[in-house]
């Protein structure tokens, strides 16, 4: 299985262009499903504080026979420890369960609109942990374009990455165009739409979008490659996820087929403007913070 080029940060760090997202998986499924993604040929794994599976993540590592320095790890700080002080030792809980000394990419998980000065503090930490060398690249996820501006009125290190929700149903160009421009790359979460839409009168999905499937069969693909496809020929990191092996097989082949001028427009034409996700907006400590465990 063919593989393509990694993309470049800001800072000149390389990254592979997809990655395998482990976002509700079981921590008792992560490590097989990882495991089954470093042997198809994943290289970039992303993961989080908040969904309790770092620990099984850095088991899988350590038992599938890849050497840590060819794995991207990525993982992400909670709302709940957000703050300076707070920040840096989020970051030592995640290293301690991920059984490493740097973590490739930190990020914010999602900005703190009602208490945005913590939302700074925390971002303050990630540039100490940038500078100390404990992390290679720092950056944020489901920032809009506000959030990006009030950071980047106070911060010295410009994101090398904002993660955030895209898919054909929900395109967000304004925060990705605001991002290219601030060189900020774009990383999807969602990026084949796994959520239901209402859509013309009815529920559907990407997966069964008529648009979708007949560039599939055009390309002897699914519709799931030809939305990864998509992702990456406009440049993006795409994060999907399965714990199912033959669907982490899929997701990953895609870099042997080329999507045409035309069939990318059709695809962009998809978006309905709704997200699935939460409104960053809505994102509080009373909603949802939550401790982030020791071990």
């Amino acid at each position: 299985m063919s593989t393509a080029s990694p993309l470049t940060l800001n800072n000149g760090v390389t990254i592979p262009p997809i990655g395998f997202g482990v976002f509700q998986t079981p921590p008792d499924e992560t490590r097989d499903a990882v495991q089954a993604a470093l042997s198809t040929g994943y290289r970039h794994i992303d993961t989080a504080a908040a969904y309790g599976n770092e620990r099984e993540v850095a088991e899988a590592i350590a038992t599938s026979g890849v050497g840590r320095s060819k794995v991207f790890l990525e993982t992400k700080i909670w709302i709940s420890d957000y703050g300076y002080d707070e920040t840096l030792h989020g970051f030592d809980k995640s290293a301690r369960k991920l059984g490493v000394n740097q973590i490739d990419l930190l990020i914010l998980h999602q900005a703190l609109p009602s208490e945005f000065d913590k939302t700074l503090d925390a971002y303050r930490a990630l540039e100490t942990l940038l500078a100390d060398g404990k992390v290679r690249a720092i950056g944020v996820s489901n920032f809009m374009v506000e959030h990006l501006t009030r950071l980047l009125d106070t911060a010295t290190v410009v994101p090398a990455v904002n993660q955030i929700e895209v898919h054909p149903y929900f395109q967000q160009r304004e925060v990705q165009a605001f991002g290219a421009q601030h060189g900020i790359l774009s990383q999807a979460w969602s990026p084949i739409g796994g959520i239901t839409f209402y859509r013309d009168g009815e529920h559907t999905s990407t997966l069964q979008d008529p648009v979708i499937g007949e560039i599939a069969t055009a390309h002897g693909k699914t519709p799931a490659q030809v939305m990864l496809r998509w992702h990456l020929q406009q440049g993006r990191s795409a994060i999907p996820k399965s714990t199912k092996p033959a669907r982490i097989a899929e997701n990953f082949d895609v870099f042997d087929f080329e999507l045409t001028g035309e069939q990318l427009a059709a695809i962009d034409a998809l978006d309905t403007g709704k997200r699935g996700g939460p409104e960053p907006e809505a994102i509080t400590l009373e909603s949802f913070g939550r401790e982030i465990p020791e071990a």
